[in-house]
């Protein structure tokens, strides 16, 4: 496992509004590790966190996974993106992974999952993307 790399300083205000933590950066694997708290907003009248904004959590750690394997140089592009919700997520602190499955120069193709403290698997999403320049700053 890698230091804590130098993009992580630099977060975007949806990945602040979603409680994002980064946590680890497997290079042999390609895969960040980023825990979320939910603010209470993200509520659903179920009481656990709101499925498009599960879609959220999966879709900035897999882009944490491809920035972390570009150096901190590559951002996706979703074309598509595929999400299984398998339980509700609770309000509650969780952990995202997401990987990197292949970076080509025009597609990468992407997989993230979300689990709750006991390690349970609570959604799993695919994408596929164009690798694009991470945008100057103010952009």
């Amino acid at each position: 496992m890698s230091d804590v790399p130098n993009f992580t300083k630099r977060r975007s205000p949806s990945a602040e509004l979603m409680g994002s933590a980064f946590v680890s950066y497997d290079p042999d694997t390609k895969t960040a590790t980023v825990q979320y708290t939910p603010p209470p907003s993200f509520a659903s009248p179920r009481g656990a966190v709101q499925g498009g904004l599960i879609g959220g959590f999966l879709d900035e750690v897999m882009g944490t996974a491809l920035l972390a394997s570009t150096d901190g140089e590559l951002l996706p592009l979703n074309l598509d993106c595929n999400i299984s919700f398998v339980r509700m997520v609770p309000m509650e602190t969780i952990t995202a992974k997401g990987r990197v499955v292949r970076l080509g120069r025009r597609i990468a193709f992407l997989e993230g999952e979300l689990f709750d403290k006991n390690g349970n698997l609570l959604a799993r999403a695919t994408s596929t993307a164009m690798p694009t320049a991470v945008p100057e700053r103010g952009v």
